[in-house]
């Protein structure tokens, strides 16, 4: 984000680190906000503790091995998304493994995970965007309180099922953020797909994730 020429605030919230993160991060954002709990910090939490900091009108939700390329062009079209249309609440764009790091099953997997991301926001009217880039109306964000704090996975899929109950929205195919695919690599696709199904179907019959716990892998 510090690519950015526009009017930003970037805000680090972090659950208690114990490498470089928090020095690192002192030295890019706006604002550090470090848990100081007992108790593990849940992602969703984590990234409410970051918007109740935000003061900008849009909130843009990043996984920490998120590059974006151009960040002007990108964001330029971003906010002209919202600008063009007050039903828009929420945005989530195409994803994609470094290319240095891509394998053969990371394009297969994402290519389709993309698919699905146009047909349930732009087809289905059906909210649903992974956590790697989500960018929400600051007033929609708080209308449905939040990210559920309760959920130890899932949270990002969730909160734009929720958003799409009072909105629009929308996959933009043209924008796309890199990511380093480092979960799909450590532990395998198949075995990374298998606890998405879990966590999705048990949060969709019973409210909440098959996963006790969202394993940190760096």
């Amino acid at each position: 984000m510090s690519g950015y020429s526009g009017a930003k605030e970037i805000i680090v919230s972090d659950g208690g680190s114990s490498d470089k993160t928090i020095e690192i991060a002192k030295r890019q954002a706006d604002t550090v906000l470090i848990h100081q709990g007992n108790q593990r910090q849940t992602i969703a939490a984590g990234r409410n503790f970051g918007a109740a900091a935000a003061q900008g009108e849009y909130l843009v939700f990043l996984d920490a091995d998120i590059l974006i390329s151009d960040q002007d062009a990108f964001f330029s079209k971003a906010r002209e998304l919202f600008r063009a249309d007050a039903r828009l609440v929420g945005l989530t764009v195409a994803l994609r493994v470094f290319p240095e790091l891509e394998t053969f099953w990371d394009k297969i997997i994402f290519s389709f995970l993309n698919v699905a991301y146009f047909v349930f926001n732009n087809v289905w009217g059906i909210g649903a965007a992974s956590g790697e880039f989500q960018m929400i109306r600051k007033n929609n964000f708080k209308k449905i309180g939040g990210f559920n704090e309760r959920l130890v996975a899932g949270e990002d899929h969730d909160m734009f099922r929720r958003l799409s109950k009072i909105g629009k929205t929308y996959f933009e195919r043209t924008l796309t953020v890199y990511h380093t695919g480092r979960r799909a690599h450590a532990i395998g696709w198949p075995k990374l797909l298998w606890i998405w199904a879990k966590d999705s179907i048990s949060i969709f019959l019973k409210g909440k994730a098959a996963s006790k716990e969202w394993t940190e892998i760096r």
